[in-house]
């Protein structure tokens, strides 16, 4: 069994649907505005894991959105092959970052918000 498709809550589907496309670098696999439906994937991967952009503005998600938040807590982890660099491409696109980058023990993390409402996860993991 393998993931094909996670749901992130967000404020404005079509807002999130122009910050992951155009500021976070995701590629559009489903648009649908009036549907209010938007889905999008890595573009190094665009058969992987897809997100769907959920709408959760008055709904419980609402509230798991805006707690996870407030407590600083990541809704999704993304992994690239150079963190510092990637986020070097947030901060310039105006994507805001959180903590100074952090160096566990089993690689390099940060995280930084979406614009719509979430926390996310940068880490590059340390090669075997």
């Amino acid at each position: 069994m393998k993931v094909s498709l996670v749901s992130l809550p967000v404020q404005d589907p079509i807002e999130a649907h122009e910050i992951y496309t155009k500021k976070l670098g995701f590629k559009s696999r489903e648009f649908d505005a009036n549907a209010l439906l938007a889905i999008v994937v890595s573009a190094s991967d665009p058969q992987g894991t897809a997100i769907l952009l959920e709408p959760c503005k008055g709904s419980f998600a609402e509230s798991y959105q805006t707690s996870a938040f407030a407590a600083n807590l990541p809704l999704m982890a993304f992994g690239v092959k150079n963190a510092k660099t990637e986020l070097e491409r947030l901060r310039v696109s105006g994507v805001v970052l959180r903590p100074e980058l952090d160096n566990p023990d089993w690689g390099i993390q940060n995280v930084f918000e979406d614009g719509c409402g979430n926390l996310l996860m940068i880490e590059e993991k340390n090669a075997d």
